[in-house]
């Protein structure tokens, strides 16, 4: 592939997922219209949005094998047009039921960005800027979460929100059209591998795929499932801020994260080594979590910059995919990469709805136009998860291998 298609390939890889972030974010500033809309609580709603992760984490085995045999333009362009279909189908819902049908949808579309992302950077680009490139992706993921925010939020609240998914649908059907144009595959030779299922073994057997995944895992749910959903609400009940404000106070995780991904990415390229940043920032991710929900009295100011401060050290979580690329051999990464993307999109999935039902089981009866409303203490409970998974990152990076240089396996 031309060196421009490359990195043609690679620039709309990292929008389409960043589009995937829009979307993974969008319910957390439609939370009381889609309350209303369906008459449904927290856990519901929690459902709701987790039905897009339920299709997401499922789908990254397969679909990491298949980029293996398949390569990345055929999947992307079909994938694009799955989530603009999603997107149509809940603006288009009369019920609950069908707008999650739509979300799943959503869901199945956007599930091979990432991997497609990482594919393109594999084939196409040498080892040595791996997790720069993807680093770069990372922090693209992160602008699409801050437009999934406020910008998202201001949209709702002008047009409603099936006219915004509408929107939505037709960014996803132009991304199908770029990605049919520019990309073209590049199958690794073939000679070398042990066959489809041959390569799912391999890397399933090595340790360090699962600690790579664990490590992603406990790096992204925080994020994905605190700001990616029950932040707003979080910080509308504990500091009384209005939707529009709270959002862009959240934003501040994302830019963190956004600044964090490639300039970390860069210096581990630069120094060979990501053991120490993964053991480094995963401690400093712990600390900022336990202290912005559980230490009292903190001013707001405070507040936002421990969350800048904890996006920036959450965003190595593209680490556990460079790891996995470093323990596995190349004509397999792809089913690496499904397995540690697995991790890292199926904690939110699992942790989304259960703080919800932790959420409704300590709900007090509060209702504020037509949506539930929940108490500071509840919340203090339900997100008791968040840094317990920030420890687990800390022993997911003590126990990995430092992975080998070229990352070739």
């Amino acid at each position: 592939m031309a060196a421009w298609r490359a990195w043609a390939a690679w620039a709309l890889a990292g929008l389409f997922f960043c589009y995937a972030f829009v979307q993974r974010m969008a319910p957390s500033v439609m939370i009381p219209e889609l309350m209303r809309e369906f008459a449904v609580g927290a856990a519901a709603l929690g459902t709701l949005s987790a039905f897009y992760f339920y299709a997401y984490a499922g789908l990254q085995i397969p679909i990491g094998m298949l980029m293996d045999r398949v390569g990345p333009r055929r999947l992307l362009a079909g994938s694009a047009a799955v989530a603009a279909l999603g997107s149509l189908v809940m603006a288009a819902s009369p019920d609950f039921a069908m707008a999650g049908f739509g979300r799943l949808l959503v869901g199945v579309g956007v599930a091979f960005a990432w991997v497609g992302l990482l594919t393109i950077v594999t084939h196409h680009f040498p080892a040595n800027r791996f997790a720069l490139l993807t680093g770069c992706g990372q922090a693209a993921a992160m602008v699409g979460a801050m437009l999934g925010q406020a910008p998202t939020g201001l949209l709702v609240e002008s047009i409603g929100w099936r006219h915004t998914l509408g929107i939505l649908a037709g960014v996803a059907l132009a991304a199908a059209g770029l990605f049919w144009w520019a990309i073209r595959d590049r199958p690794l030779a073939r000679q070398e591998s042990a066959g489809l299922i041959g390569g799912l073994k391999t890397v399933a057997r090595n340790r360090y795929t699962w600690l790579s995944a664990l490590y992603s895992l406990c790096m992204a749910t925080p994020l994905l499932s605190f700001a990616g959903l029950w932040a707003v609400p979080y910080m509308k009940a504990v500091y009384g801020l209005d939707r529009v404000t709270a959002s862009t106070g959240i934003a501040l995780i994302y830019f963190g994260w956004a600044l964090g991904a490639p300039s970390l990415g860069w210096l581990a390229d630069r120094l060979g080594t990501k053991r120490p940043l993964m053991l480094t920032t995963s401690c400093v991710a712990l600390a900022t979590m336990t202290a912005f929900l559980y230490l009292p009295g903190l001013p707001l100011g405070l507040i936002y910059a421990l969350f800048f401060v904890n996006g920036l050290a959450s965003s190595t979580m593209f680490m556990g995919f460079a790891c996995a690329r470093g323990h596995n051999p190349i004509w397999a990464v792809g089913a690496a990469y499904g397995i540690v993307n697995t991790g890292s999109t199926g904690g939110a999935a699992l942790f989304q709805p259960v703080i919800g039902l932790v959420l409704d089981s300590l709900w007090t009866g509060g209702i504020e136009g037509g949506a539930r409303v929940y108490e500071p203490a509840a919340y203090g409970v339900a997100l008791l998860s968040l840094p317990a998974l920030y420890a687990a990152a800390v022993l997911a990076a003590f126990a990995m291998r430092e992975p080998p240089r070229e990352g070739s396996g």
